[in-house]
């Protein structure tokens, strides 16, 4: 196992939300509620996208694989975090914070290379709509989706490998709600561990601004490409259909910034715990508010499957 013979710690206490005893029963029941609404909105999608033909399309193909990644990154997150609310006893086994660290950061990679990869096909289908079929092809697609899987993969690997290979000698307290890098790194001891520090925020944050990079050069081209549009209403449209992916990359690295690019130095554990909230919880949360309401084909398509499901006897 990950670093198992290179620690003296057995297992670590997650003690996030220690700092409001008197609002985990509050917290608890939100973020049940948030939960059960993340997952019900993204499997709603996936239903939605699966059921209609017309939605079988390669921006929808992404947004279903999106909503998969999602539904698995709070899986790995707030069903332990939702426990832990109720319980007395926050102890979680070595490996098992490894567990969560490799699939929450496999998970929240992902999402931001299928970010990555929507924003290019939105830049496809609206400057070059005659090759679009070519370009998008379902094996072009589906590899697509694939590469996104096995680079969040990657990165989850290679930074849960750099954690845990660290010796843990000491105080096994995470200042966090789950098993995050920056509170596990003020545990371990070594040498090395400012070099590993380093290392990981550098490969995180290349990747995520690399991604965000990327979509703002898709953006560039997608603006000059409707700007080239001689009507009025084809501008709208072109850019209608770019609308809830554009709005949900601004909240995801909006928040990802957050964590990533917050300054440096002494932080609470109260500070900690809440902003680690807003990328674990309300992200995922919104995006399938946004996606519902800004996509007007995909809202519509809800509208009609729901109302078929509910009065079978007047669709």
């Amino acid at each position: 196992m990950l670093g198992l013979n290179h620690t003296l710690v057995s297992e670590f206490i997650l003690i996030g939300f220690s700092a409001f005893p008197h609002l985990q029963l509050m917290f608890f029941l939100l973020f049940l509620l948030t939960y059960l609404f993340t997952l019900l909105g993204n499997l709603l999608i996936m239903a939605t996208i699966w059921s209609e033909r017309s939605l079988h399309t390669p921006m929808y193909l992404f947004l279903c694989a999106l909503s998969i990644s999602e539904i698995l990154y709070t899986l790995a997150i707030i069903p332990r975090m939702l426990a832990d609310l109720l319980s007395t006893h926050h102890s979680i086994a070595f490996v098992a914070c490894g567990n969560q660290m490799f699939f929450s950061f496999t998970f929240g990679f992902t999402h931001s290379f299928l970010l990555t990869i929507m924003g290019y096909d939105r830049y496809v289908a609206i400057g070059h709509p005659l090759r679009y079929n070519v370009l998008m092809s379902p094996r072009a697609c589906a590899c697509l989706v694939a590469w996104s899987w096995v680079g969040g993969s990657v990165m989850g690997l290679v930074v849960t490998m750099a954690i845990f290979h660290l010796t843990f000698c000491g105080p096994n307290e995470v200042q966090h709600f789950f098993c995050h890098v920056p509170p596990l790194l003020k545990l371990a001891c070594g040498e090395d561990v400012p070099v590993v520090a380093k290392g990981v925020g550098l490969v995180c944050i290349t990747a995520l601004l690399g991604c965000f990079l990327l979509i703002l050069l898709s953006y560039a081209f997608i603006v000059a490409a409707i700007l080239r549009i001689s009507s009025a209403e084809g501008r709208h449209k072109a850019f209608s259909t770019c609308a809830s992916h554009l709005t949900v990359v601004i909240v995801h690295y909006g928040f990802a910034s957050v964590i990533y690019l917050k300054p440096k130095g002494p932080q609470s554990l109260e500070g900690d715990t809440l902003m680690g909230i807003t990328y674990t919880v309300l992200t995922p949360f919104l995006s399938p508010i946004i996606f519902s309401l800004r996509n007007k084909e995909l809202k519509v398509t809800m509208k009609k499957t729901l109302l078929s499901k509910l009065l079978p006897q007047n669709s």
